[in-house]
């Protein structure tokens, strides 16, 4: 069997990146029989391609398509006009799995398509996006449900979501979950400071991690940190991850001390991981995620989690995090507080159901399951054809 996978999403640092990173990282590991051709398309991002490609240097079953395409212009191309079809940069293929963003078109009539769909953010919470990515997520989710023949869903909540907004038979669907990273386990001590330091952050600090855009509901975690801070001076909070607007969203705080908030930026895994395991607890309180990986990632280095009560946040989490209301100030600002009174022997509990609960997800489980997708839609394929004789 002949897999094409897209793979272009890999170069922009989000949750996105990640899943195809890991995806096909753990595919290699267990796949030594099928061929995979990797399709990727960036002007700027080309070293993370050769990143990944040395990472698979022995894999002798893997190929690298690698062209220098702004994704703007894929998009016109492949979302818009749906004109070159993906052969002509892979060759043929038995199974397509495109990703995130564009959704190109497959000449062969016999090649079977597959994608991911990671959330339904721009029917569910389109204002909270830039008007230009909502519109293109929606022209390529028309495609979607057009032309693919089994779509990855990473939830039962972004199932639901695609089963009620696209009206996609719920047979089309194959829920896979993701996992955090085997890189993200609890960090020892000199490791942590060493990071804290380079980011000149001071403990006990209250950590979230998520790209800067409206959804994440940064600014309700702003106005309740306001609120902690007028009796917890000693307390701070670190925001981490890029903005997904661009500069120009803006948030304003009440804290009196600015020293108190740390806006670090995009930071890279080595350092994500030591800021997991160094801080007092981890907060999401995002308004809606189709999977939530920073979830999984905070708990597979041990850090309690403090996350939204709505969509998949609750699903991954369960009762292994405390689940607030996001737009509430008072439950959040409660959550916290909590946290931050516990005493040792309750703050490590809730240190062994974040481990224990990070350990029923695993990538080599994800890649597993998504093989088997590949495998039974060239097989459902093939008695198609053969019944059709």
């Amino acid at each position: 069997m002949k897999i094409g996978l897209d793979i272009s999403q890999v170069v922009h640092g989000t949750g996105v990146s990640s899943y195809i990173a890991q995806l096909v990282e753990h595919l290699a590991k267990i796949d030594k029989r099928n061929e995979y051709v990797l399709f990727g398309a960036s002007l700027r991002g080309i070293g993370k391609f050769r990143d990944l490609k040395e990472k698979l240097a022995s894999c002798k079953n893997f190929q690298f398509k690698i062209v220098p395409i702004p994704p703007t212009v894929l998009e016109f191309l492949w979302n818009r006009l749906h004109i070159v079809p993906v052969e002509k940069f892979i060759g043929e293929v038995d199974v397509f799995h495109s990703s995130d963003w564009i959704q190109p078109p497959v000449k062969s009539a016999t090649t079977r398509k597959v994608t991911t769909v990671h959330d339904m953010v721009a029917y569910l919470f389109p204002s909270s996006l830039h008007p230009k990515i909502t519109t293109t997520q929606k022209r390529r989710l028309s495609r979607v449900k057009k032309e693919v023949d089994i779509i990855i869903a990473d939830s039962y909540s972004t199932r639901e979501d695609l089963i009620k907004f696209l009206e996609i038979p719920e047979e089309k669907i194959k829920v896979i979950y993701l996992a955090a990273s085997s890189d993200f386990k609890p960090q020892d001590e000199d490791k942590v400071q060493e990071v804290l330091e380079k980011y000149k952050i001071k403990k006990p600090y209250i950590l979230s991690v998520a790209t800067l855009e409206p959804r994440k509901n940064i600014q309700k975690l702003l106005d309740v940190f306001g609120q902690i801070s007028k009796s917890r001076s000693d307390v701070n909070l670190v925001l981490s991850g890029k903005y997904g607007w661009g500069p120009g969203l803006s948030f304003k705080s009440d804290v009196p001390s600015g020293e108190q908030i740390i806006w670090t930026g995009y930071v890279p895994w080595d350092d994500l991981v030591a800021l997991y395991s160094g801080c007092r607890v981890f907060v999401y309180p995002s308004l809606y995620e189709g999977f939530g990986l920073p979830i999984l990632e905070a708990m597979a280095c041990g850090a309690p989690v403090i996350t939204s009560n709505n969509s998949s946040m609750a699903e991954i989490a369960k009762d292994a995090a405390i689940l607030v209301d996001p737009r509430s100030e008072s439950q959040l600002k409660r959550a916290i507080e909590m946290v931050l009174d516990l005493n040792l022997e309750n703050y490590q509990k809730m240190v062994r159901a974040s481990l224990d609960r990070a350990r029923l997800y695993s990538w080599n489980k994800t890649a597993r399951q998504t093989l088997e997708v590949y495998e039974e839609v060239v097989k459902t394929s093939s008695k198609l054809v053969v019944d059709s004789l």
